[in-house]
């Protein structure tokens, strides 16, 4: 038996990439995310997925030349008022002209973690009520046809924190089956070093928290165990110990910017500090796992505040600031996220970070238009790159609100 718990511009633009989408996704999207997998490809199979992240990035988000003029009536103060007044501009903007898109995809799926979240910190329902609703409209369940691609898992992460964040009387046992059955699947893969299930950095994001969440779910630690695994296997492939950051994927291991230095980017290590803070919410406080990801999250936090901009924010390459014009949103956001997090549970000193956070949510705001647009977000891709001011898309929208909900917390304490 299951176990209860506890817990882009406006319409016109979407509305045109919402057509492109329906009329290419059965031939495009099973494509859309082929580059972010480091496996060797014919010239052809690029071609194709290069047209099809086209496509997925029109749905996702936008850059336009004109966004409009900058928010004026947002403040920085790290004060529930001022914070969920962010956080609702935004998220009633990311809503309105995305929700028409709303699909399966991991990037959508970091922005439901973001609407969830917010949901609770504002008192908002219809923000959880739109996941919700979608989630209904696909039956609860994943994308299944590159299994065990990681980008198709991440959707779970939706799923579970809905069933754990309803009701006892509400939850469903449908409504966490199909990942469970995923998840199982994914349970039978030998123990193999060699051969890295999670080979790019982002993975920890979109799947180690649902085998958590589904453990507690459960009460089975089987879901751990096979997260530790894996876990530990990317660790080895991927992390530096000596700059405590990750490496995006094994392309990039020798890689280095142009002033000499690792290439290391900035929302791939975003990824990697949201997924401890997921993580951590549900590992039990006794699991022998735990101490791991502590150190983990303060080895990361430790090396990111050293490197913070005097904007209060991180560049696309986050060793070599000067080659990249503007600040990356996504990235800031979930660094934001993670030492919020930190400091609410007493892992990080607060006295050192919160100054940190403050100075990053501060920065994060500057980019907020005046119609809630969250701009300075670097579009799809697996390395550092340049992008426009205006540019934003839905998983770094998903970031900020999970920042948000983080510093609302520690402002309530």
């Amino acid at each position: 038996m299951l176990l209860p718990s506890h817990f882009i511009s406006a319409h016109s633009r979407f509305a045109a990439a919402s057509c492109l989408v329906l009329a290419f996704s059965l031939f495009t999207l099973p494509l859309a995310l082929a580059q972010r997998t480091p496996t060797p490809k014919s010239d052809a199979t690029k071609a194709a997925a290069a047209a099809a992240s086209v496509v997925e990035q029109a749905s996702i988000g936008d850059a336009p030349d004109d966004p409009g003029p900058l928010a004026k009536d947002l403040s920085p103060k790290l004060e529930s008022l001022a914070i969920r007044n962010a956080m609702k501009k935004v998220a009633d903007w990311q809503l309105r002209t995305a929700e028409p898109n709303f699909n399966s995809q991991w990037s959508f799926a970091a922005f439901y973690d973001g609407l969830i979240a917010a949901s609770t910190t504002t008192g908002n329902p219809a923000y959880r009520d739109a996941v919700k609703h979608y989630a209904d409209q696909q039956h609860w369940t994943l994308t299944d046809n590159r299994f065990p691609h990681a980008d198709d898992m991440a959707l779970g992460k939706s799923y579970t924190e809905l069933y754990l964040t309803e009701a006892a009387a509400e939850q469903q046992p449908d409504q966490i089956a199909n990942t469970k059955a995923n998840l199982d699947r994914l349970l039978t893969r030998p123990y193999d070093p060699a051969n890295n299930l999670w080979r790019w950095c982002d993975t920890l994001y979109m799947v180690p928290p649902i085998l958590v969440r589904m453990a507690k779910i459960t009460g089975d630690h089987k879901y751990i165990d096979f997260m530790n695994r894996e876990w530990d296997i990317t660790i080895t492939n991927l992390y530096n110990p000596t700059e405590h950051l990750f490496f995006r994927d094994h392309r990039y291991l020798k890689k280095t910017e142009t002033n000499g230095k690792p290439l290391f980017w900035s929302r791939g290590n975003g990824w990697v500090v949201g997924a401890l803070v997921m993580i951590l919410q549900d590992l039990p406080a006794n699991d022998p796992s735990r101490p791991k990801f502590v150190a983990k999250l303060q080895d990361m936090a430790a090396a990111l505040a050293a490197i913070q901009g005097p904007d209060g924010l991180w560049r696309s390459g986050l060793l070599d600031p000067a080659s990249y014009d503007l600040p990356e949103i996504s990235g800031s956001a979930f660094y934001t996220y993670a030492m919020a997090y930190g400091i609410n549970e007493h892992i990080l000193d607060h006295k050192k970070y919160e100054p940190v956070v403050a100075k990053a949510w501060a920065g994060i705001l500057t980019h907020i238009y005046a119609d809630g647009r969250l701009g300075s977000i670097q579009p799809i891709d697996a390395a550092p790159g340049k992008f426009k001011p205006s540019a934003s898309s839905v998983f770094g929208v998903g970031g900020f609100l999970l920042a948000g909900s983080e510093l609302d917390h520690l402002a309530s304490n």
